[in-house]
Parts: structure tokens; sequence; C-alpha cells
């Protein structure tokens, strides 16, 4: 199935959401991560209720940009927020909204995505969408939450493309069932482990027998490293790995020459609070690390969790709640399965991307489908 949606949002700019089923996913060439269940379509949207919408920014040579906009649920998330929490690994970023998920414990916007130099344009965009839903009339205050990451390598990002009407047909567009992955929405420019990347998810559904529950990832990966998928070191394999060239040729090493960066969007239907969610949230970092991905000075490693299993009623009169929430000791598979659904989801990042050429003549290869297949028959 193939999705296209054009928008004559500014001149000469195609805008689009496009399902990339052209290459395929991991688990098509063998690469299957773990030992847990993936959910019916190994996606975030596997978890009831989650949407995601992505606008990308195509035209010309030096437009590759986006925005991704993941929904926890259909409702008004301002009035009905979700338990929520946040992480940072490295801090090299521009993350948004986090400080007041630490301090309350709770989601009320949509999670957006997009590029360093994009991230106010977003943050003003995503606050005017809530404030204009049905029933925020009153509403003076709103904690948005946007993450980011530099697709400066491809993309003219100093020109600063994205508009908030860009974001509105984000939010507005998600929706449930298939995600489009690759060179999608925030993902469009982006790069990983010296290969183009993007959008990945995928999901763990638990069996009965280690509590039923879901968890959803989806990343927009912008990172590198020394790739291993599955425990094969594909990226030594392959001739392409980080610090290659100073090992192999004794040349002396240039400074920053990787920026890096990856948002961690993870979503649940288990009923876990704040304080399980940001462990749930750290434990994304080990999925990052199966990857080979190491969070370098230059990188941003961000990771955003919710539930969906209950909702926080903004302003309620009630000065106590009655809630259900797992013990710490129910969370291990919870864990084991964020660890198994992030690196499969950076996996997806890079086999769904195609190579793209973008500002000042640069170029970014897919990885090569027909090497990975070999590696992994």
């Amino acid at each position: 199935m193939k999705r296209f949606i054009t928008l004559t949002i500014i001149t000469a700019l195609t805008v689009g959401s496009v399902m990339a089923d052209e290459r395929p996913r991991a688990r098509d060439l063998g690469i299957a991560p773990g030992v847990l269940p993936t959910g019916e379509l190994n996606a975030i949207t596997d978890v009831d209720g989650v949407r995601v919408g992505h606008v990308s920014l195509v035209s010309g040579d030096d437009i590759r940009t986006g925005v991704t906009a993941v929904l926890p649920h259909d409702g008004n998330v301002f009035q009905d927020k979700v338990p929520a929490a946040v992480h940072t690994a490295n801090g090299f970023g521009k993350a948004v909204g986090f400080e007041q998920v630490r301090e309350l414990g709770t989601l009320e916007s949509p999670v957006l995505l997009t590029n360093t130099l994009n991230v106010g344009t977003v943050m003003d965009a995503g606050a005017r969408w809530v404030l204009e839903q049905e029933g925020n009339e009153d509403v003076r205050s709103v904690n948005v939450l946007v993450g980011e990451t530099n697709d400066g390598y491809l993309n003219d990002i100093r020109a600063q493309y994205v508009r908030p009407q860009h974001v509105f047909s984000a939010i507005e567009s998600a929706e449930g069932g298939l995600v489009a992955e690759g060179n999608v929405g925030a993902g469009t420019g982006t790069r990983a482990f010296g290969w183009k990347a993007g959008i990945g998810t995928a999901s763990r559904t638990l069996p009965a027998t280690l509590g039923g529950h879901t968890v959803g990832v989806l990343v927009q990966a912008n990172f590198g490293g020394i790739l291993t998928m599955d425990g094969v070191r594909v990226g030594e394999i392959l001739g392409q790995y980080r610090f290659r060239d100073v090992l192999e040729t004794g040349l002396e090493l240039e400074l920053e020459t990787e920026q890096g960066s990856i948002m961690v969007v993870i979503a649940t239907d288990a009923p876990v609070g704040e304080r399980n969610l940001e462990r749930m949230a750290k434990r994304a970092a080990l999925g990052i690390g199966r990857t080979g991905g190491f969070m370098s000075n230059g990188s941003g490693d961000f990771m955003v969790a919710f539930s969906t299993a209950e909702r926080v009623r903004h302003g309620a009169d009630r000065s106590e709640r009655t809630i259900s929430r797992l013990n710490d000791s129910a969370m291990d598979p919870l864990f084991l399965a964020t660890v198994e659904a992030t690196e499969e989801a950076i996996y997806n990042s890079l086999v769904q991307a195609e190579s793209m050429s973008g500002r000042d003549g640069r170029h970014l290869d897919a990885i090569p489908l027909e090497r990975l297949e070999e590696l992994f028959q």
C-alpha cells in the first residue's frame, strides 16, 4: 500500500506522506532481534489509540526536512493527559517541554519531531494547535513537547523551511495502522552510521504469562557509531564505521566530524506511572547500544515515554484519585520489550530509507540490501 498527500503550502514545495513499501523492513531480511514477539504491525501504533502523522518537505537541491507527530489518543490530549516521562542520555540537543514532564509526570500535547533550527516554529505551532482545540478556550498555558535532530548534512537547515501549517498537517493527518518509515517526516534528511536513515518503528506484545501488554517505539535516527545488526558486525564488514580512516590509515582525527542525535518515543498500554515510564525510557539507551551507537559528544539522545492506560483529567475537582499500577517486580518484561523494540526500530529506520542527494551536491547511499541479505541468510 502506498499513500501520498500533496499540499500546496509553499510555492514550489512538495509536501507529502509516503509509505516506503518499495524497500523491505528488517524482518524481511532475516534481521529479527530479541526473543519477544512483535505486535501485529510491529509499530508504535500497535499500542491501541496511538497515531502517527508525517509531513515531508522535499524540493529542489536543498530542502530535505519535515515534521512527525505522535499522539497518544484521539481525544483532547490537553484535557485528558497521559502519564509520561522523559530521559536525557546525552544532552547535546534542543528538546522542549521536558522539564514540566519531569515535574508533573504527564503529557498534554502531541509529541512533535523536527530539525534543530525549527524547534521554535514547531513549538509555537503546536501550542496554537492545542489552544484551538474544542474545550481549550480558557487554557492559558500549555507544555508542548518537541524533539529534534540536525538534518543539516542534506538539508539547508539555516533556511528554516518548516512552517506552522506543516505542523498542523502532521498532527491532523496522524492515524493508526501502518506507519511510514525511512525518508519521511522528521526523518526526511537524517542519516545514521554513514548511511541514509530516517524514521523507524517497532513493537513488542508480551504473552499473557508476562502481562500481555504492548510496547511500541518510534525513532528519528540521526547518529553514528559502528553498526551492529542483531549481533552481526555489519559496519565493519561493509567498511563503514566511525574512526575507520584513523584506525586503518593512521590519519589524524578530524574533531567534530560526526554530529549525531536520536529521538526515541516509547508508548505502552501497561498501567505504569511516570517513575516506571522513566525507567523504561532509560532502557532505550541499551537498545541504541545494541546497534553500535555510543552517544558521541555531539549527539543529543532523548527519550520520551507515555502510557495510554490512564487518563489524567485536566482541572479535575478532586483532591485524591485511585489508580492501579504494576508493581516494580512486574517491570522486567516491559524493560526488555523497550530494549528490543528500540533496537529494531533503528534497523527499520535504515533499511526503509532510500538513497538521497541534498544541499551542495551531498549524497547519502541507502544501506545495501543485497549485502544484508547475504549476511543474514
